[in-house]
Formats: structure tokens, sequence, C-alpha cells
């Protein structure tokens, strides 16, 4: 193999002129920033990374690379207050890291602080006019804020959920219609709803009678059957592992966290409840893009990462 030329022959790697520092400077602040950023950099210990940016923050409570390394790490673990209070006393150092007003920008637009997420963004356009990240986040951001919220629709559609959810057992049916409901796996009002007729009556023993019993049970509670049967969920896609190499198997079963996404990506990951990779592959692009705060960027991202190993997602 050759050997490196040049510089690069030369040049030792971050690490090793750590390693070659020795005393009083060992507890400063700068340096146990940059030792933690190193074992993070190489997949270390998570919780010596901590531990490490935390002595930094010690030694010096304004060090705003310190404060940007330990919000990131309870960022990952979804601790948001502790985060955005570090975010936001990083933020207010100078220089201020680009990732710190990213990702302080993501934790205002949780909390629909869209004004705020503006301004982290537009602080980073002002130094970088063309900083792609920060342009399309901005754009999200305002497009979040201009949004109307209709309060009185809101409430519209928290009572027909809380309709919907309604358990048919609440209800006195006869034994026929209350054994074929159960046989079909239909325990609400919603579930009802979602049926239609012809449903109902292709199974066994349910006939008319049973049908009109149940016509007037969804019309006491401004309902009807098939109102709502374009909602059906089409069956997610079944993976069968006997079809499948070792190495896919262990694919599957390997955390989202391995694909290095951005955090917001990550956040949208943790709202849908999917953990591993064989979750997410079950997903389409339009069910990601219904999470809050995921756009377009978050999805190619999310592509993206999937490609590198030879993964799509569903309907992709």
């Amino acid at each position: 193999m050759p050997k490196p030329r040049g510089a690069a022959a030369t040049r030792p790697p971050p690490w090793a002129l750590l390693d070659s520092l020795s005393g009083a400077v060992e507890q400063t602040a700068e340096y146990l920033y940059q030792r933690g950023a190193c074992v993070a950099a190489l997949g270390g210990n998570p919780h010596e990374v901590v531990a490490l940016f935390e002595r930094a923050v010690e030694a010096d409570d304004n060090h705003a690379g310190a404060l940007f390394g330990l919000a990131l790490e309870n960022d990952r673990r979804g601790n948001d207050d502790v985060a955005l209070d570090l975010y936001e006393r990083s933020a207010a150092q100078f220089p201020t890291f680009i990732g710190t007003l990213l990702n302080l920008g993501i934790l205002y637009e949780d909390r629909q602080h869209f004004d705020r997420a503006q301004q982290c963004y537009q602080r980073i356009l002002d130094v970088y006019p063309n900083h792609t990240r920060a342009r399309l986040f901005l754009k999200d951001a305002q497009a979040s804020g201009d949004m109307f919220f209709d309060e009185d629709a809101q409430k519209k559609r928290d009572r027909i959920s809380q309709v919907l959810g309604i358990p048919v057992s609440d209800f006195e049916l006869s034994v026929r219609s209350r054994n074929c409901l159960q046989k079909m796996g239909i325990n609400t009002l919603g579930d009802l709803a979602r049926c239609t007729e012809p449903d109902l009556l292709a199974s066994k023993n349910f006939g008319e009678t049973s049908l009109v019993e149940i016509r007037e049970m969804l019309a006491s509670k401004g309902l009807s059957l098939g109102q709502l049967a374009a909602d059906k969920a089409a069956p997610e896609p079944v993976f069968e592992p006997e079809f499948m190499s070792p190495d896919e198997q262990a694919m599957l079963d390997r955390p989202i966290a391995d694909l290095n996404l951005s955090v917001r990506a990550r956040k949208c990951m943790i709202r849908l409840g999917l953990n591993t990779i064989g979750e997410l592959l079950r997903r389409t692009g339009d069910d990601l893009l219904e999470c809050k705060n995921f756009g377009v960027t978050s999805l190619n991202e999310v592509r993206e990462k999937l490609t590198q190993n030879g993964l799509k997602l569903r309907g992709d």
C-alpha cells in the first residue's frame, strides 16, 4: 500500500495531540471538550462523552463547544428540556456553533415558537447567506408560523375522535350481533364506521336484523356504516425471515440510531414510535411527511441513508 505523502504523512490525528498533553491543561474546558468530541467522533462510550462534556462545562460554564456537545447528547436521548437550556446557553456565546442554532431552532419549532426558530436560522444566514439547511429550515418555520389554526375545527375533530373511540360493548346489542362483531375484531364505533354493509353481511350468521340494529346504534351517535371506509388502513408488508439472509435479518433488527440521522429526522422517528430499521421500512414517504416538522429535506436524508445500506422505504 503506498505511503502517505506530504502533510498527510506527518500530520498527527487530533487525539494524538491530546495524548501528548499533560498537567494542568488536562483540567481545562477546551481540553475536556476536545477530548469528548474525539471520543464521540470515534464512536466511543457515550457515557464517557457526556462525562467529559459535563466536566468541561464545570470548568467553564460559558464554553460554547462544551455546551453544544452536552446539549446534543441530551437531545439524542430525548431530554428536550435539558437540551433546550444548554442550546440557549451555547447560543448566547460568541462565536456560536451553527449546529447550536439549527438544533435550537428545531426545538423551538417543536414548541410552536416559530418566531424564535426563525431568528435562529436567520442568525446563520446573516453570516452564511447560502447555507442550504438554514434557508430550508427558515422557509419551513415561516410556513408553519403563517398557518391559521382553526380552534373550532380542532374541537370538532376532537369530539369526533372521542365518539369513534367508544366501545361497541357500551351499547345493548343482541347476542348474535355482539358475537359477530367480536369475531370480526370490531371493538369501537370507529371500527364499525370503517366497515361497509357488504363487509358485515359477509360475516357468517350476520343478517338483516343485525344490520338494522347496527345502523340504529351508529345513527344515535351521528355516524353511518362505510362513513370512514376510505380511512381503512392498508395492510403492512410482511417481512418473512425465512426468505432473508442472516445479514438482511440483522440489518432489519438494527436500531434506527445506526443510520446517524439528523436531530430533526431522529425526532420524527421517536414521535412515530419507530425503533428499528425494519419498522422504518414499513413506512412510506407520505407516512413520514405527516409527522410534525418533518419535511422533504428530512425525507431525502432518510432515503439517502437507507440507499447507502441497499434499502428503501415502502412504496419507493
